[in-house]
C-alpha cells in the first residue's frame, strides 16, 4: 500500500525533524525599532494580572523583514513595558506576520499574539517607511530619515511575557488555568543607524493601538540583527482574572463563544 501521508510518523522521522530544526543558521531580519512613552493609565490597563507596569510607560513597535532564504517573511509587534516577579520585559499585544508558518509555532508553543496581517519595510536611500496593517488600516507607521551610524551594542537578553491558552469547548472559559511563559530571547546585532522621523497610529477596530498615544518619542532605529529565543512557564494564572483580556487575542472574540452549528463539519 502507498504511504498514507496523514499516517503516523516513525521515531526516525520525528528525530531528525528535531535535530534540524535545532541546528538552524542565524537568520538576520533588517528592521525598525521605535519606542515612545505612552499614557501611564492606558499601559497598565492593557496588561492582565500578574504583570505590572514599570517605572515608565514605554510602548514598542518592532516592524522587520526576515531573511528567509526562498520565504521572505514579514514581521511585526507592537508591545508595552511590564514586569513580572522581578524580571522587566514587554507585553506583545498583536504580533502581525505575513506567513502562515511563523504563525502556528509562536502561538501554539509559545502563546504569541500572532496575527497574519502585511508587514512593510522600505528604504529609499536615507529616507524609511516602515509599516504594519490589517485589514487595510496601517494602524502603525514609521517615516523618517537615517541621521547616522549607531555603536554596536553587545550581545544581550531580552524578556517577552505571553499568556497561553485554550479557550473551552463549551464556550465558558478556558479548558483549563492558563499559563504565563517568559521567553528570552537573545540578540544580536551587526547594524545599527539612527532614525529622525515619527510614528503615526491609525483608527483600528481590529488593532486599536492608537489608545497607547505617543506622548514622548523616545528612539526610532534601523539595525541588521539575529535571535534566538527559548520559554519557560513561570505559573498558572487566574482564568478568571485573565478572561477579560482574551479579546486582544482575537479580531472577534464572541467567535470562541460559539460553538460550532449543528450539523456543521
Amino acid at each position: 500500500m502507498a504511504r498514507v501521508r496523514y499516517g503516523a510518523r516513525g521515531e526516525a522521522e520525528i528525530a531528525a525533524a528535531r535535530t534540524a530544526s535545532s541546528k538552524l543558521p542565524d537568520i538576520w531580519s533588517t528592521g525598525v525599532v521605535a519606542v515612545w512613552e505612552s499614557d501611564p493609565d492606558a499601559v497598565a490597563a492593557v496588561l492582565p494580572p500578574p504583570l505590572k507596569p514599570t517605572a515608565r510607560p514605554l510602548v514598542r513597535a518592532n516592524i522587520s523583514r526576515v531573511d528567509l532564504p526562498g520565504y521572505p517573511l514579514g514581521a511585526g509587534s507592537v508591545a508595552v513595558a511590564a514586569e513580572h516577579g522581578g524580571v522587566e520585559g514587554w507585553y506583545p499585544l498583536v504580533m502581525p506576520m505575513t506567513h502562515e508558518r511563523a504563525l502556528i509555532g509562536g502561538r501554539e508553543v509559545f502563546g504569541e499574539p500572532k496575527k497574519l496581517g502585511e508587514v512593510t519595510v522600505e528604504r529609499d536611500g536615507l529616507v524609511v517607511r516602515a509599516a504594519l496593517a490589517r485589514h487595510g488600516i496601517a494602524f502603525v507607521e514609521v517615516r523618517g530619515a537615517v541621521s547616522g551610524a549607531l555603536p554596536l551594542p553587545e550581545p544581550s537578553r531580552k524578556t517577552d511575557f505571553y499568556f497561553k491558552f485554550l479557550p473551552a469547548v463549551d464556550g465558558s472559559g478556558f479548558d483549563a488555568d492558563p499559563v504565563l511563559v517568559h521567553c528570552l530571547r537573545h540578540e544580536k546585532v551587526r547594524k545599527l543607524e539612527a532614525v529622525t522621523g515619527d510614528v503615526v497610529l491609525r483608527e483600528s477596530m481590529y488593532d486599536p493601538v492608537a489608545d497607547l498615544p505617543v506622548r514622548a518619542l523616545v528612539e526610532i532605529t534601523l539595525g541588521e540583527k539575529t535571535t534566538d529565543q527559548t520559554g519557560r512557564v513561570v505559573e498558572r494564572v487566574s482564568a478568571q482574572a485573565l478572561l477579560p483580556y482574551i479579546h486582544q487575542r482575537y479580531d472577534d472574540p464572541q467567535q470562541i463563544l460559539d460553538g460550532p452549528p449543528e450539523g456543521s463539519v
